[in-house]
C-alpha cells in the first residue's frame, strides 16, 4: 500500500502534529498556528508521548468543523485510518466535532482553541506538549458497580456521599466525601492512578484529600466550599442504574457484511468477552461516548471499518452527531474504558517482579543433592538447635551420702539404688559433652564454641520409694545457668 508522504513525519518524535484537509490532500499546519481551526475544514491531530518503557504512545484525533463538506469529512476519516495503519494500529482514535471536543483534545492547546471563518492566521503560541492543560471533574458513584462520570467543574457537582476526581492535567486531586463508601474510594484511587500512569505517562501527581481538608489549588479553582448535600441518590439504586448505562456489542463481517450483535446488556462486563479476532463497541451513549475496541487479530477490513462502524452506530441509535467516538486498539485501553469491566488485567500485569505461578498446580523446585548424615558433623548446627549428642563425652557420677558427695565406681555406672520407705537416695551425674550441647542462649553457645571451652550436663536423680516418683533435674553448665527442673514421671 502506498502511503501519503506526510506519514513519514508522523509520530517520529514526542509532541503534537496538526494537518488540515485541503482539496482532498493532507497539508501540515505551521506550529505557530496550532490552536486555530477553520470551521469549514477538517483536521488531523496526532499527539505522541514517550512512555517510561521507551515505547511511543499515539492519540490520533480528526476534527470536523460545523461547515466542512461531506467530502472533507470522508477524507479526514480515510487519512485517519491510513495513518493508524501506518503506525501499526497503535494509535487511540478520537472523532472530534466543533464545540463538543473531548477534554484530552482541549488539553493539547495551552492557550485554548479558536474557531475561524476565514484564512486569517492566528497569533497563538506553540503548545508545550509536555504540559497538559485540562480541567474536568469525574464523579465516582456506586457500591458494587462503581462508575466515573464527567460532571461540570463546579462545587454544585459535589456531594458528601460520593468521591470526585479533579483532573488539572499535571495535577490530579481525589476528593472523598464524608459519607462515601469504601468501594467508591477504592475505585477513585484506581481511576486517578490510571489517568496518571496511562494518559499522562506518570508525569502527573495524585493528591488525595477528604471533605473538610481540601487542597488550596482546589479552593482557588472552585472557590470557597459551600455546604454540600448528602448525596444525589442511594448507592444501591445507582448500582442498578450504572449496570444499564453501558452495553457491549460485537462487530463482525463474517457474513460479508458488517453486522452488530449484542454481547451483554448490563455491566460490568467480563474481559474475556473481548475476542482478539473481532471488534467490539461499548455503548455509553447516555454519557455521550462510544468506544470501539479493535482486536489485534481482527482482519484488516474490520479494523479499518472500526471508525465508520462507530459513526453508523451513532446514527442507528439516534444519538447526537457530536457523540464522541473513541477507537481503542487491544492493549491500548484507557482507564475510562476499563472501568466497565470487572477485574481488568493488563497483559503484563501478572509478570510482577518475577515469574507468575498459577494456583492448584505443583510448583517445580530445583532438586539439590543432600546427605542427611552430614547433619551429625555440624557442631554449630547442633549447638544452635540444642540437639542431643552421642554421649561419648567423659562421665562422672557421685552418690550423696549424708551431706557428702562420694564418687561412684565406674564399673557400677548405670546402677541406681532405691531407698527405704522413709528415706530417699540421690545421685548426681555430670557428663562432659562434646561441643554440640546447648548452653543458656545461642549467643553464649557460639561464644563458647569459638573459645573451645568444655560444657557439662549435670543430672540429679532422686528415688523416693514413698512417693513412687523418679524426679530428674537437668542443669546445663551449672556454673553459669543455675538449676533447671526437668520432668517427673511415675516409675515402674
Amino acid at each position: 500500500m502506498v502511503y501519503h508522504p506526510e506519514f513519514e513525519r508522523a509520530g517520529q518524535q514526542p509532541g503534537l502534529q496538526v494537518w488540515r484537509i485541503e482539496k482532498m490532500d493532507l497539508v501540515a499546519v505551521p506550529t505557530n498556528l496550532y490552536g486555530g481551526f477553520y470551521t469549514g475544514d477538517a483536521y488531523l491531530i496526532l499527539n505522541t508521548i514517550k512512555q517510561r518503557s521507551g515505547n511511543l504512545q499515539y492519540d490520533l484525533h480528526f476534527w470536523l468543523g460545523d461547515f466542512c463538506t461531506q467530502d472533507e469529512s470522508g477524507a479526514a476519516a480515510i487519512f485517519t485510518v491510513q495513518m493508524d495503519d501506518y503506525l501499526g494500529g497503535k494509535p487511540i482514535q478520537y472523532r472530534e466535532v466543533q464545540g463538543h471536543e473531548s477534554k484530552s483534545f482541549l488539553g493539547y492547546f495551552k492557550s485554548g482553541i479558536k474557531y475561524m471563518q476565514g484564512g486569517v492566521a492566528s497569533g497563538f503560541k506553540h503548545v508545550v506538549t509536555n504540559e497538559v492543560v485540562m480541567q474536568r471533574v469525574l464523579q465516582v458513584k456506586g457500591r458494587r458497580v462503581v462508575r466515573a462520570t464527567e460532571v461540570p467543574v463546579t462545587w454544585d457537582s459535589f456531594n458528601q456521599g460520593d468521591c470526585f476526581i479533579l483532573d488539572l492535567g499535571n495535577e490530579i486531586y481525589q476528593w472523598c466525601g464524608s459519607k462515601s463508601n469504601r468501594f467508591e474510594k477504592l475505585k477513585a484511587t484506581q481511576v486517578a492512578k490510571g489517568i496518571r500512569d496511562n494518559e499522562r505517562s506518570g508525569r502527573a501527581r495524585v493528591y488525595v484529600c477528604d471533605e473538610g481538608v481540601e487542597r488550596e489549588k482546589m479552593l482557588e479553582l472552585l472557590g470557597p466550599k459551600p455546604d454540600l448535600p448528602e448525596g444525589a441518590s442511594d448507592d444501591i439504586k445507582a448500582d442498578a442504574s450504572n449496570r444499564k448505562m453501558a452495553k457491549l456489542y460485537k462487530v463482525s463481517n463474517a457474513s460479508g457484511e458488517m453486522a452488530i450483535a449484542l454481547v451483554a446488556a448490563e455491566n460490568p462486563f467480563s474481559q474475556s468477552a473481548l475476542e482478539s479476532s473481532d471488534c467490539f463497541i461499548l455503548d455509553h451513549g447516555s454519557d455521550g461516548k462510544i468506544f470501539v475496541w479493535k482486536g489485534k487479530e481482527a482482519n484488516m477490513e474490520e479494523r479499518k471499518a472500526a471508525l465508520k462502524a462507530g459513526e453508523d452506530f451513532i446514527k442507528k441509535m439516534g444519538y447526537p452527531k457530536h457523540t464522541l467516538v473513541q477507537v481503542l486498539p487491544e492493549m491500548g485501553e484507557t482507564p475510562l474504558f476499563k472501568q466497565f469491566f470487572k477485574n481488568w488485567r493488563d497483559m503484563d500485569q501478572t509478570e510482577g517482579l518475577g515469574v507468575a505461578y498459577v494456583s492448584n498446580s505443583i510448583a517445580k523446585i530445583e532438586k539439590v543433592p543432600f546427605d542427611a548424615a552430614t547433619l551429625h558433623d555440624s557442631p554449630a548446627m547442633a549447638a544452635q538447635h540444642g540437639m542431643v549428642d552421642d554421649g561419648n563425652g567423659k562421665k562422672q557420677i557421685w552418690r550423696i551420702e549424708g551431706a557428702d558427695k562420694v564418687p561412684v565406681d565406674p564399673s557400677t555406672y548405670g546402677q541406681f539404688y532405691g531407698a527405704t520407705a522413709t528415706s530417699s537416695s540421690t545421685a548426681t551425674v555430670t557428663a562432659a559433652a562434646r561441643d554440640t550441647s546447648s548452653t543458656c542462649g545461642k549467643a553464649r553457645t557460639r561464644a563458647r564454641m569459638r573459645s573451645g571451652r568444655a560444657r557439662f550436663w549435670l543430672l540429679s536423680w532422686t528415688r523416693s520409694s514413698a512417693g513412687g516418683q523418679c524426679r530428674l533435674w537437668v542443669v546445663r553448665s551449672p556454673h553459669r545457668c543455675g538449676w533447671s527442673r526437668g520432668r517427673s514421671r511415675p516409675t515402674s
